[in-house]
């Protein structure tokens, strides 16, 4: 009988207590992707995040290879926006002129291949998937193939 209750219970608990946290949980998620959407660069701090990795030639090959590895599949070898694997329709921008529609300073660049490129985009994020020094390596090739009046 003890066990017949204890299972009663636990129902009870999940059904009044869990189900509701469930659903707030995804009546915020929509919220929170729109205001991430809404902000170039992802967030308002990220245009004030300074690039930690020096520009260097060895940076700069550091990135280029993990640009390959992880980037050129969507924005192509050249990082002209003609990746052969980009989903159907997704238009990955070119890298390598002066219009950056999710943010143009190293922050914000940051930000976007970390956490992708919001709910209106097929951009997924890097975090976790590698190391940061590997992030500023790519924003500073990335550089390298840019006008150069392009904004820091």
């Amino acid at each position: 009988m003890r066990s017949m209750t204890a299972r009663f219970s636990l129902r009870v608990v999940t059904v009044r207590v869990l189900l509701p946290l469930a659903l707030a949980f995804l009546v915020q998620l929509p919220r929170a992707s729109a205001a991430f959407a809404q902000q170039p660069g992802g967030s308002a701090a990220a245009p004030a995040v300074k690039n930690p990795v020096a520009v260097t030639p060895a940076s700069i090959t550091a990135g280029a290879a993990a640009f390959k590895k992880y980037c050129a599949f969507c924005h192509g070898a050249n990082a002209k926006g003609n990746g052969p694997l980009a989903p159907k329709d997704s238009n990955p921008p070119d890298l390598t002129d002066a219009t950056w529609t999710h943010g143009s300073t190293d922050g914000q660049i940051f930000t976007v291949i970390a956490n992708g490129g919001g709910a209106k985009s097929t951009m997924v994020g890097f975090k976790g998937k590698m190391p940061d020094q590997d992030l500023w390596n790519i924003i500073n090739y990335l550089r390298s193939l840019a006008p150069k009046a392009a904004a820091r």
